[in-house]
């Protein structure tokens, strides 16, 4: 296994069978070498620097049906919530007085906000901090809408693709949605000359190993600049109510075998690996991840935008406590990085 583990961290590929081994069959005594090496593969590409990406989750409407989603269209349960623009820009001020240079902007796909919306805000955001990069992260629109956006001061798009074998798409998705139409926007956005994050949920219903071989698979054919994967939470007002979490070890895994993988990445220490232990996200760190996400929406929303149940959204994970938030990362023996965190593409 060691063997494996070595040849990945060198060629950065495996055949399939044998990546599939690696996943399945990895002992608890081979798991520190495989950290070890995931680790040494980071530090070697961005020493002890974890990038920090303000977060601002600014609407929880969503058009999409998705089943294991907890903002999904049919959740009459659901207390709906939208930011004006002049609320997001606040977020940003408050955010650029604590330091972040990236703000992320994610909510549902809803069709309130059209590009017209969206570009007016992302402007805003440049005008009043030409300084700082923007990210998106709002679901599956059209070539032109993410040009648009783009044209307006969008760098950066986040739309991870669940998983990239069709049949589990259709598993975990209603028929208006497919993996085909998922992954030909991130494909639309790279061409688009955004830098583009995807990745996948760990441990989702009816997911195989040989699913998570096709995301690491998809994954290579794509080249992101940003993966972030997390383990599957429930949430009690979906379709998935009564099925298991992810596992925290999985992930753990998985984040290193894609640290192995693509050395120059982003990959998130997630609010899901934080919400299913304590120390996840130090976990997290400490098995090649290098990017954290604090919350920046207002307090009375945060718990609103509840894609799964029990979310941490208070405490450390509040972006006003970058304080504790630095003081965690740097007991895991690491640093916060003060800038956009903006990382070279590979050819």
């Amino acid at each position: 296994m060691r063997g494996l583990i070595d040849a990945l961290r060198r060629e950065r590929v495996l055949p399939r069978a044998e990546l599939a081994g690696l996943i399945r069959e990895i002992s608890d005594g081979d798991m520190p070498y495989l950290f070890d090496a995931a680790r040494e593969t980071a530090r070697s590409r961005f020493g002890n620097r974890i990038y920090t990406r303000g977060l601002i989750e600014f609407t929880n409407y969503c058009r999409c049906d998705c089943y294991y989603c907890g903002i999904r269209r049919s959740n009459s349960r659901a207390e709906r919530y939208r930011l004006t623009q002049a609320q997001i820009l606040a977020c940003c001020a408050e955010g650029y007085a604590l330091g972040f240079r990236t703000f992320v902007l994610q909510g549902g796909e809803d069709p309130y906000f059209t590009d017209d919306r969206l570009c007016a805000v992302v402007s805003a955001i440049r005008k009043n901090h030409p300084d700082c990069a923007v990210t998106l992260s709002v679901g599956e629109r059209s070539h032109e809408s993410y040009k648009r956006l783009f044209e307006a001061g969008a760098e950066r798009y986040l739309l991870r693709h669940e998983t990239a074998d069709p049949a589990h798409y259709g598993r975990l998705h209603p028929a208006s949605l497919s993996a085909a139409a998922r992954q030909a926007c991130l494909f639309d956005l790279k061409a688009i000359g955004y830098q583009v994050g995807s990745g996948f949920m760990v441990g989702s219903p009816y997911q195989t190993v040989e699913n998570l071989v096709a995301d690491l698979r998809f994954l290579q054919r794509l080249r992101p600049d940003m993966i972030g994967i997390g383990p599957y939470i429930t949430h009690a007002e979906t379709p998935f109510a009564g099925q298991k979490n992810g596992s925290l070890a999985l992930t753990l895994r998985l984040i290193a075998v894609l640290r192995l993988m693509f050395p120059h990445a982003l990959l998130p220490a997630t609010t899901a690996l934080g919400t299913i232990h304590p120390e996840g996200r130090e976990m997290g760190l400490k098995a090649g991840a290098n990017v954290v996400m604090p919350n920046l929406s207002p307090t009375d929303v945060r718990a609103l935008y509840a894609l799964y149940e029990n979310k941490i959204c208070t405490g450390e994970e509040a972006a006003q406590c970058i304080g504790c938030l630095r003081r965690r990362i740097e007991s895991a023996g690491y640093r916060v990085a003060v800038g956009r965190g903006d990382v070279k593409r590979e050819s």
